[in-house]
């Protein structure tokens, strides 16, 4: 499954609340609609006043050519489409989102652990968007979070699903991955993770301190953004 995924920064002079209730009430019924979209996934923060971005919008698609042509590619962060409900979605978000301030990531997902049997709604998310060391090549970062971080990930405690994205064009990518961590509660979120005001913190247990140390092997703390937030189902038409 390939899926876009989007940081949302409001416009400046906007307030959260106005920015969520055009997101909710304006966009959602547009972006549900788009050409293409299977599954869509919105995530809001649980602490507006610690969190690095507004929401995060998700949006799946079985072909990579149908996201490309509703949300454009890699290295387009503006663009035309073609599609009716597409280009509507595409001129509304200029009503509440600023564009340039809007990270985003068109990826494949892998699923690492699922306890969920794939039913996230209402769980709470810490999504990390992932920049590998400097002087690391891609292929290195690659390698080393799939066969050395992610079976100590998956220990987490209270960790119920666990999902990879991989950027399907990394050359032209924002991030060079993002890591999917969902729980049930989010005090086990924050005792495994940290709070969404400490971008380092140093966890108890010991199946949490692992992976933390182990972060420091491959990514570049400082340049990595990170959302904690409840999922909400917006859509889903997946088999």
């Amino acid at each position: 499954m390939y899926k876009h995924v989007a940081l949302l920064v409001r416009k400046a002079g906007l307030s959260h609340d106005a920015f969520l209730d055009h997101w909710r009430e304006t966009h959602t019924p547009i972006a549900r609609d788009i050409e293409g979209v299977v599954r869509y996934h919105q995530v809001l923060p649980v602490d507006r006043a610690a969190t690095e971005f507004d929401g995060i919008a998700e949006l799946y698609f079985e072909e990579l050519d149908a996201l490309y042509d509703a949300l454009g590619s890699e290295g387009s962060r503006d663009y035309d489409p073609s599609r009716r409900v597409a280009a509507q979605a595409r001129a509304d978000v200029d009503s509440f989102l600023d564009v340039e301030q809007r990270p985003r990531l068109i990826g494949e997902e892998t699923v690492e652990l699922d306890a969920v049997d794939g039913d996230t709604e209402g769980l709470y998310k810490h999504s990390a968007f992932l920049v590998r060391k400097d002087g690391m090549s891609y292929d290195a970062f690659l390698d080393h979070w799939v066969n050395e971080h992610v079976p100590l990930a998956r220990e987490i405690p209270g960790v119920v699903r666990y999902t990879r994205v991989t950027p399907t064009d990394p050359e032209h990518a924002e991030f060079d991955g993002i890591a999917e961590l969902y729980f049930e509660e989010l005090d086990a979120l924050r005792a495994g993770l940290g709070h969404e005001s400490s971008r380092d913190y140093d966890p108890n247990h010991p199946k949490a301190s692992a992976p933390r140390e182990d972060v420091d092997n491959f990514l570049s703390i400082e340049d990595r953004p990170r959302f904690v937030g409840q999922e909400r189902l917006i859509k889903d038409e997946t088999e």
